[in-house]
């Protein structure tokens, strides 16, 4: 067999696979394809093997020379898109970075970058930085999202962008999730530090059972669905019920909502933040009751039942 080029008057010529037979002492050919469509890379292949030439094995002949992970990558920014993460972020006049490919502020593809990086492969800014990096790339979600270079210095950046757009991202999702006769969630918790530059730092009640460590007290505001609306850090020797009030201001001032269901535990729903904070602010609660209330109720609903 061979390949053959037949000229073809006025037109490309045609490019015949052929195979040769001798018949009654005569040499005569045959056609076995017509390979005019072919793209010439592939006929010149075929040449080889039909010369007989060694082809090397497919694993052989292409070099691999880096594959990003990237199906766990593609499964969370989908996701993120899909829930409206990206458009909480706000769209500004970029700044030091370069401009965006997703039409965000360009910290807000990096902000987008360090939330999904923080759920794939939770590690130290540093680390953050080297996994986003086109360099040291451990995954393509910087590839995804066209970040480009990435320094360390730019992670803590994006980080100071976020603490700066914090009143604007909470309105945003407050808008979205958050409405007039709405179930508010709100939970205090608190951290230890091992640094000394923090300004809020104090010694208090400590959850983490470091009463050797200063902390601090993080207040976080949720809609019904558990989803994160508002987060707020007070110094560490805040008591619980005492975060009350700037949640509250938070709710009419800057949310517009005047009648809201505050949900907490006993130990943040007192009976005196009850009375001297949430009452006054024409706001429903819902609280569990302590032990001596719950032995009043009991004793009441006894003498109703006799």
């Amino acid at each position: 067999m061979y390949v053959a080029v037949v000229p073809n008057r006025g037109a490309p010529p045609a490019i015949l696979l052929r195979e040769s037979y001798r018949e009654a002492g005569k040499t005569k050919n045959r056609t076995l394809a017509n390979l005019s469509r072919w793209p010439a890379e592939r006929i010149e292949q075929l040449r080889a093997v039909l010369r007989g030439d060694k082809l090397l094995p497919a694993a052989e002949a292409v070099e691999i020379v880096r594959a990003l992970p990237h199906g766990h990558v593609l499964a969370a920014l989908g996701t993120a898109r899909r829930i409206a993460l990206d458009a909480v972020l706000p769209r500004r006049a970029p700044q030091r970075r370069g401009p965006s490919a997703h039409g965000l502020d360009p910290w807000g593809d990096l902000a987008l970058a360090l939330i999904i990086a923080r759920l794939l492969e939770p590690a130290a800014k540093l680390a953050t930085a080297r996994m986003l990096d086109p360099a040291t790339a451990s995954h393509s979600l910087g590839e995804m999202l066209g970040l480009g270079k990435v320094a360390a210095k730019e992670v803590y950046a994006a980080l100071d962008w976020l603490g700066r757009e914090q009143t604007f991202i909470e309105a945003t999702l407050a808008r979205r999730h958050l409405k007039d006769g709405a179930l508010l969630l709100y939970d205090v918790t608190s951290t230890y530090l091992e640094g000394r530059c923090c300004e809020l730092a104090q010694h208090g009640y400590s959850r983490d059972h470091r009463s050797d460590r200063p902390q601090i007290v993080i207040g976080l505001m949720c809609a019904a669905d558990g989803c994160p609306v508002a987060v707020e850090v007070f110094e560490g020797n805040t008591a619980d019920p005492m975060t009350l009030s700037a949640q509250i201001d938070k709710l009419k001032q800057r949310f517009k909502l005047q009648r809201v269901v505050m949900v907490g535990d006993r130990g943040l729903l007192t009976s005196a933040r009850i009375e001297q904070t949430l009452r006054p602010a024409g706001l429903d609660w819902i609280t569990a009751l302590r032990a001596p209330a719950i032995k009043q109720l009991a004793a009441v609903a006894a003498l109703a039942v006799r």
